[in-house]
């Protein structure tokens, strides 16, 4: 399949349908890194330049050689202590208190199928679709050793990497850093395409050139955060959507995390990903190990529309997992815009009454349910339905929505905590809190200290016996606060705490999905505060954003395309004007931009007007007719938002016999200009029909010279097409 060993050479090369990834262990033992790109054949090691490079320092075992430095040749793990002074993947103390791993080959294997990762979400695949790669270098003085895994997936152009560090040694030490990716580039200009943001204004796409020296993104924040998203592209400087190398590296992880990327004195570059080093300092005692997360690495030479779609592929088929993992999701009504804390059984069943009438298919009870939650001041901790409050038990309140032909779906935060609770009075130190200082609130919170299993026990135990109340078929799983004030009172180092609590959130939600097969979760931080790779190994659709308005959510979904499939994206239409920026916007514009994913609604029902709610009834039928289409299809991104005068997307499917464009104007001028949108995806030179005109158009055309979207006036107008194969 796509792994080979060239005993000769002393190469591993791994194959993908298009690219080649190849790395070789020199005579000294050290793996280095040859060769990512186009498919390519061969011993690429020419690519190895040796000179005296002055200041560069050479290992013992090169004798006299100046010309051999870890400084300057590109490597697959470079580990501080070898003589390379660029920023290294690997950083240990050893039992001497000594910073140094000099880490060399040892052996390596070659397996069928896709390596698993014990307590660690993980692209999966079986023995016809994968290879593992695992390589063993050991530290020859300290007895440390690292074991590099590769996962293949040669038809979707996909490698994954991560690493486990074994003490093999007669004492402690600690990881101070560790990065499962490393790429080291010889040559190339590249750029650093990151995703930054802040709460309800998540992933926006930035570009800057790699320089000397090194970029670093990352999260502080005990989750991958809505700061900065934990995946990175590196494009070459002339790389578009259509041509281009480019790189991508997705970090299936939820907690802390950093990339880097920079060049060094001779102009290489390098791209790490791993664990934040902050707070981070994790022990192993003799025979103990450490496994990072992995990360999904893909190389695209034809531009970035395609490498998005290498990363959707796998993410939609190999990470995410169970009933509705490529299903088309139950379109849904979430009670939060609707009614905030301010409800009551009765007006709920109102609101459902509303959605089933309308052709919904999902009622979901948002916060405010359980223990005295009347408002964010209190209550988190208690999961006790609050019956005085709903007027019935919470199977009977499902009971009655279910009678309306709705599935039902409830709202947690099971990681969080308020001190007026009656958990909190119960098991104050439960709660991340260092002794003699007073905790850091947000949201009028504080964060539960998941590191500890006993904990994680106890609040799984409280929510499976609300989930076992009746027929609850989706969970809506929140979490509103970054993590400060990291202590565990059981912990033999604080430097472990931040990453445990991950493992424990990852043990709770594996636990959650085994025991609930058919429960649809979907992930929440805030919105997309936590809108990463790792989550969706769990729950299949994470809520994009709290910023509902569809102007901005054109920015935001713009930003997540770039790594995300839209099944994962969710996306709701919301009240106009928007509660979040109070702009107004038609239906029609915010139904468009809410089906570029899961699709719902967000709203009182009851507020709207007869030809609202008709023209609700119209987009819930077109949905339902291209839902399939935008959750499997192949994704192309027509315009930037951030810089034209309007956003474009398109979803063609697989065999290219169809295909939807839906566009949203954001600029507006006296006597506009035409604009126009160019199709892409489609067989080359051939006809194809417009549904709703009939119009015949060619293929060629539509792509070149594009299609002109209508000047009419108004702000934020939404325009569509859909084209099949002509007859």
């Amino acid at each position: 399949m796509g792994i080979v060993y060239d005993e000769k050479q002393r190469t591993i090369t791994l194959h993908t349908k298009n690219t080649t990834y190849q790395m070789q262990i020199d005579r000294y033992g050290f793996l280095l890194h040859l060769y990512y790109g186009k498919s390519a054949e061969g011993c690429m090691d020419y690519l190895l330049t040796y000179y005296d490079r002055g200041f560069s320092g050479n290992p013992y075992d090169a004798g006299n050689d100046k010309t051999y430095s870890m400084d300057s040749l590109p490597q697959e793990f470079p580990s501080l202590g070898t003589g390379d002074y660029r920023t290294p993947a690997c950083i240990i103390k050893n039992t001497d208190k000594t910073y140094c791993s000099d880490f060399r080959y040892e052996s390596h294997c070659i397996k069928e199928g896709k390596y698993s990762l014990e307590g660690l979400p993980a692209v999966y695949a079986d023995e016809n679709e994968a290879q593992t790669l695992e390589v063993v270098l050991t530290d020859r003085v300290s007895g440390v050793r690292a074991v590099l895994l590769y996962g293949v997936l040669p038809e979707y152009d996909i490698i994954t990497r991560s690493v486990r560090i074994i003490n093999g040694s007669t004492g402690n030490i600690s990881v101070k850093k560790l990065a499962p990716a490393c790429l080291d580039m010889v040559g190339g200009e590249y750029d650093f395409i990151t995703f930054y943001g802040r709460h309800a204004m998540e992933r926006n796409f930035q570009r800057m050139p790699v320089g000397h020296g090194v970029a670093k993104i990352g999260s502080l924040r005990g989750s991958s955060s809505h700061q900065y998203n934990p995946a990175v592209i590196l494009a070459e400087h002339e790389a578009t959507e259509d041509a281009g190398g480019c790189y991508a590296m997705s970090f299936v992880y939820s907690g802390g995390f950093q990339s880097e990327a920079g060049q060094d004195q001779y102009s290489q570059t390098r791209l790490l990903m791993g664990f934040s080093e902050e707070q981070f300092a994790y022990p192993l005692r003799p025979g103990e190990a450490l496994q990072s997360p992995e990360v999904i690495m893909s190389y695209c030479a034809e531009g970035l529309a395609k490498l998005s779609q290498n990363l959707h592929r796998c993410m939609r088929i190999h990470l995410c997992r169970g009933k509705y993992k490529e299903a088309v999701r139950p379109i849904l009504i979430n009670s939060w815009e609707a009614s905030y804390f301010d409800f009551t059984g009765e007006s709920l069943l109102q609101l459902a009454q509303q959605a089933a009438d309308l052709g919904m298919e999902m009622f979901v009870m948002d916060d405010g349910w359980f223990g005295k939650r009347d408002s964010e001041l209190r209550g988190l901790g208690d999961w006790k339905v609050n019956e005085e409050k709903l007027g019935c038990t919470l199977g009977e309140l499902i009971d009655k929505v279910n009678a309306l032909g709705l599935k039902f779906g409830i709202w947690i935060e099971p990681e969080m905590v308020n001190e007026d609770s009656d958990l909190y009075r119960a098991h104050p130190d439960w709660a991340f809190v260092i002794p003699g200082r007073r905790p850091n609130r947000s949201r009028h919170q504080l964060v539960l200290d998941f590191s500890r299993p006993e904990i994680v026990d106890y609040i799984y135990e409280q929510i499976c016996g609300v989930l076992d109340q009746g027929n609850i078929e989706y969970i809506k799983w929140d979490m509103n606060r970054s993590l400060a004030d990291i202590y565990s009172a059981t912990a033999d180092s604080q430097g472990r705490v931040l990453h445990d609590y991950v493992l424990g959130l990852y043990s709770f939600l594996e636990r959650l999905v085994n025991r609930y097969p058919n429960i649809l979760i979907e992930g929440c931080s805030g919105g997309g505060g936590r809108f990463d790779a790792g989550m969706l190994y769990y729950t299949p659709q994470i809520w994009c954003s709290d910023n509902t308005d569809p102007i901005d959510r054109l920015l935001i979904q713009y930003g997540t395309s770039f790594i995300y499939p839209a099944s994962t994206v969710g996306a709701h239409v919301s009240a106009s004007p928007n509660h979040q920026t109070n702009r107004t916007t038609t239906l029609k514009t915010r139904g468009m931009v809410a089906m570029a994913g899961t699709f719902g609604y967000e709203l009182n029902l009851n507020e709207l007007s007869s030809e609202e709610k008709e023209e609700i009834r119209g987009q819930i039928k077109e949905y339902k007719k291209y839902a399939k289409l935008i959750q499997g299809g192949l994704y192309y991104r027509l315009t930037d938002p951030q810089t034209d005068n309007q956003g474009a997307w398109e979803f063609v499917s697989e065999d290219r016999s169809e295909a939807l464009v839906q566009v949203v104007g954001i600029k507006k001028h006296a006597n506009m200009t035409v604009d126009y949108i160019k199709v892409k995806g489609l067989r080359e030179n051939t006809m194809y029909r417009d549904t709703e005109t009939g119009r015949i158009y060619n293929s060629t055309a539509l792509r070149e010279a594009g299609i002109p979207k209508p000047v009419l006036n108004g702000e934020y107008k939404a325009y569509q097409w859909h084209f099949v194969l002509a007859e």
